[in-house]
């Protein structure tokens, strides 16, 4: 009953995670090193991500600064950035790039917020399935006679709980979120 329990919350603590690292890469009007993770740049065959190939960092509140290690591979960096979804066209100088993020429009801020509030749900919805699967593998446990009735509702309980506390966490980082890219 524990084992279920602890794989349940762990996978739910992965779900946060992931949802995290999503809310991380979203451009919320400032310059974050953290929307370059997805972008990977053919270097000698196999494909690299940007922060392993170069420093990237935040020179101003808008504007991003990649330097690579090795200067041959900028112009690569580029395409890759210019390939990607960011909707950002790099500035070049055949040593560093920058990246200008242009304030966000009043319109494209209510899309982020949609976009930060379909993300969660997307994570309740995992969170729902962790919880559904993990009550199918307690009551296969009760069928099988390792638990009895009062060990099952206790355990249906907690996994309601655990997952009840994951949601407000889902909740209240999707709140934060839409809160700094509501703010301008």
């Amino acid at each position: 009953m524990k084992e279920v329990l602890a794989k349940a919350e762990s996978k739910m603590g992965k779900t946060i995670q992931k949802l995290e690292n999503d809310y991380a890469a979203i451009r919320a009007g400032r310059a974050n090193p953290a929307v370059l993770d997805k972008v990977t740049v053919d270097y000698y065959g196999a494909p690299t991500p940007v922060n392993q190939l170069a420093a990237v960092s935040v020179t101003e509140a808008r504007v991003l600064t990649i330097q690579p290690w090795d200067s041959s591979v900028c112009r690569a960096i580029e395409r890759a950035i210019q390939k990607s979804d960011i909707g950002i066209n790099p500035q070049s100088d055949g040593r560093t790039i920058r990246l200008v993020f242009p304030p966000l429009t009043e319109e494209k801020r209510k899309d982020i917020v949609k976009d930060v509030s379909h993300m969660a749900e997307e994570a309740k919805v995992a969170l729902r399935s962790i919880r559904r699967d993990a009550m199918e593998k307690l009551k296969a446990m009760k069928k099988n006679g390792e638990l009895t009735e009062d060990d099952l509702k206790q355990a249906e309980k907690k996994t309601q709980d655990i997952t009840d506390k994951n949601v407000k966490v889902i909740d209240e980082r999707a709140a934060a979120k839409q809160k700094e890219v509501l703010t301008i």
